[in-house]
């Protein structure tokens, strides 16, 4: 099979929403490698001032390890430029292309996206980082109310909506997932991927499924953990008593140590599931675990109860400061 031929991206400059992680991630490499001047929005000027120093923090420690001149991590700081809160999603109306970055919530993306196609121009590109909700339905909210979909102006209005998922780190993570919507065109793909190449990422294709292929394969594998965790019998018998329940709990299949070490050295993965569950974060895992069993049906992605428990108490992993270890 051959390779994709690679059209020309045409972004000459690139909207961020959301100065989050994986916001800001995506600025940087926006930045350092496709060159492409920047402009970040957030609602929270306090979200904004904590990103920009986290990437001042990763330009300076790729100085320092010589992988950026001074000159060019200069260059990039200066690529960068914060849309002002008053100006809100109007700030944005100049981009070539925007990409979101916000919580995976899908009423609070619909609601962005009728907002971006509206503000934004016509033939702007409006991409997702989404990791698990369908693309379809946010491509769906870009249509202006009053409009068909089936009509020519509500299938070209859903056309440019597209899925660009990074992996946190982005900086770091080599892959980035390209997802078409039913409406997305084949301009708009070809654009998308190519703007994730000249980022310098490998592109990987998935169908717009619950989960993609990324993690509709991950989090299944980390709820598994999870439940190897948690103590057995409790799915079973907790609205039984209370007595009973302490009677049938007493043990986990494995300690938390023992299930991160198992795979570490017996699989060879950088780090545990609950490890790494910790660094997504437990409110997001849930919430794609929620994703792929509220898209599917299927029972095998139900979240762990202990998953559920521990985004009850807060206890959201290492942005946190507490989660299946402690990070204080």
């Amino acid at each position: 099979m051959s390779a994709p031929t690679l059209v020309a991206h045409g972004i000459r400059c690139l909207g961020v929403l959301g100065a989050g992680q994986m916001g800001m991630g995506i600025a940087m490499v926006s930045a350092v490698r496709a060159k492409v001047p920047v402009l970040i929005y957030d609602r929270s000027p306090e979200q904004v001032k904590k990103g920009l120093s986290l990437m001042d923090k990763l330009l300076d420690k790729d100085v320092n390890k010589g992988r950026l001149t001074t000159e060019q991590a200069k260059e990039a700081k200066e690529r960068v430029e914060v849309v002002g809160a008053e100006a809100a999603l109007k700030g944005l109306r100049d981009v070539d292309m925007v990409v979101e970055a916000v919580s995976e919530n899908l009423q609070l993306k619909q609601a962005i996206f009728a907002s971006l196609a509206a503000e934004l121009r016509p033939d702007a590109i409006l991409a997702t980082n989404t990791s698990s909700i369908s693309i379809t339905k946010i491509a769906a909210s870009a249509i202006p109310e009053g409009l068909k979909a089936s009509s020519e102006e509500g299938k070209k209005a859903a056309s440019r909506v597209v899925g660009l998922h990074f992996f946190n780190p982005v900086p770091v993570m080599k892959l980035v997932e390209l997802i078409s919507a039913l409406q997305t065109s084949q301009e708009t793909l070809d654009r998308a991927r190519s703007f994730a190449i000249a980022c310098g990422k490998e592109v990987t294709v998935s169908k717009d499924v619950p989960g993609f292929v990324s993690n509709a394969l991950l989090m299944p594998f980390l709820n598994e953990a999870i439940m190897h965790l948690e103590k057995v019998g409790f799915n079973l018998i907790y609205h039984i008593s209370y007595q009973v329940m302490e009677l049938m709990t007493n043990k986990g299949i494995a300690t938390r140590d023992d299930i991160d070490t198992t795979l570490k050295l017996g699989m060879n993965h950088p780090m545990g599931p609950l490890q790494l569950a910790d660094f997504i974060g437990l409110d997001t895992c849930l919430a794609i675990q929620n994703t792929l069993y509220q898209g599917t049906g299927d029972s095998k992605y139900r979240p762990a109860v202990l998953l559920e428990r521990m985004v009850d108490a807060g206890w959201l992993g290492k942005k946190s400061g507490k989660g299946f270890y402690d990070y204080n």
